[in-house]
C-alpha cells in the first residue's frame, strides 16, 4: 500500500484519490509542500529557541515515558521534548501555522474552513539522540475535549525523519476502530500485553519524510515513535486543525484560548 503521489506545492486542491487515501486510511503525505528556504527559517528559528531554551518548553522529564530522566537534576534532564506554543514565537512560525496550502487540505478533508488549535501541538517536536524517548502506541485525542473526534494534525518535518532519527509510525485505517477500553492501559496507550493490540501494531507502517513534507493525519489514528539513534536533534513543526461544526468543550484545557479561523 502506497500513498498517492502528492501534487507539486503549488496546486490546488487535493485529489479525489488523495482525499479518498486519507479517509481511509486516517492520514496523507504531501511531498515538498514547504520549500527548502522556509524549512531552512523554520530550523534555524527552532534551533536557536533550543539553544537557549526559550520558554515556554516542555522537557523528557516532564512527560516521564520510559527511558527519561527522572529529574530535572538528573543526567539529560534538561533535554527538550517541544518547544511549545510555536505559534506565539513570531515569524515564521506564526506564518507556516496559518499557510493556506495546509489549512485549504485539512479544510478538503474536514470539510469546512478549519481553525487552528493553540492548545494542543502547537510546538516544535525536537527529538534528541541521548534522552529522546519513544513514544507508545497512541491516539492524540486521548486527551483533548471536543464535540467530536474530527481533528486533522500537521506534521511538517525541518530535517530528514528515518526509523533511524525516530519517525512517526502509523497504523492505517486505526482512526475509524472503536477499541474496548481495557485494550489501554490508565494512560489510553495501547497495552502491549493484549494479543489483539499485538496485531493490530503488526499492521504498522512507518512515515519517513523529507525536509518540507508535511504528513497529515486524523486525531484518531493510531501512532507511535521509536527513540532516536543518529548523533543529530530531529525537529518537526507540529499544529492541529478543526472544522466550525466541531467545538471545544467548555472549562476544558481545549477551549482554554480563542482559536483563529486559518483557512
Amino acid at each position: 500500500m502506497t500513498a498517492p503521489v502528492s501534487k507539486p506545492p503549488h496546486a490546488h486542491p487535493l485529489s479525489a484519490e488523495q482525499q479518498a487515501f486519507f479517509n481511509e486510511h486516517g492520514y496523507l503525505v504531501l511531498r515538498g509542500l514547504a520549500s527548502q528556504q522556509a524549512c531552512a527559517a523554520l530550523l534555524s528559528a527552532a534551533q536557536d529557541a533550543l539553544a537557549h531554551a526559550v520558554a515556554p518548553v516542555e522537557l523528557e522529564t516532564d512527560v516521564g515515558y520510559a527511558g527519561a530522566p527522572t529529574s530535572r537534576e538528573a543526567e539529560g534532564g534538561r533535554t527538550v521534548r517541544r518547544l511549545l506554543d510555536a505559534d506565539s514565537r513570531g515569524t515564521p512560525y506564526t506564518e507556516w501555522a496559518r499557510d493556506a496550502r495546509v489549512a485549504s487540505a485539512i479544510a478538503q478533508l474536514i470539510g469546512g474552513p478549519v481553525h487552528l488549535s493553540l492548545a494542543h501541538h502547537n510546538c516544535v517536536m525536537t527529538k534528541h539522540p541521548a534522552f529522546g524517548t519513544a513514544t507508545h502506541w497512541h491516539r492524540d485525542s486521548r486527551y483533548w475535549s471536543f464535540a467530536r473526534n474530527a481533528l486533522v494534525s500537521s506534521w511538517l518535518a525541518l530535517v530528514e525523519e528515518t526509523v533511524d532519527n525516530g519517525c512517526l509510525w502509523v497504523i492505517p485505517g486505526s482512526h475509524t476502530l472503536e477499541l474496548p477500553a481495557e485494550r489501554f492501559d490508565e494512560k489510553l496507550f495501547l497495552r502491549p500485553d493484549v494479543p489483539e493490540n499485538h496485531a493490530l501494531i503488526d499492521t504498522a507502517r512507518p512515515v519517513p519524510l523529507l525536509p518540507g513534507d508535511v504528513l497529515l493525519f486524523h486525531c484518531n489514528t493510531f501512532h507511535a515513535a521509536r527513540a532516536n539513534q543518529t548523533g543529530a536533534v530531529k525537529f518537526s513543526a507540529v499544529f492541529t486543525y478543526y472544522g466550525p461544526d466541531n467545538y471545544p468543550l467548555p472549562n476544558t484545557r481545549s477551549s482554554a484560548r480563542p482559536d483563529p479561523l486559518v483557512g
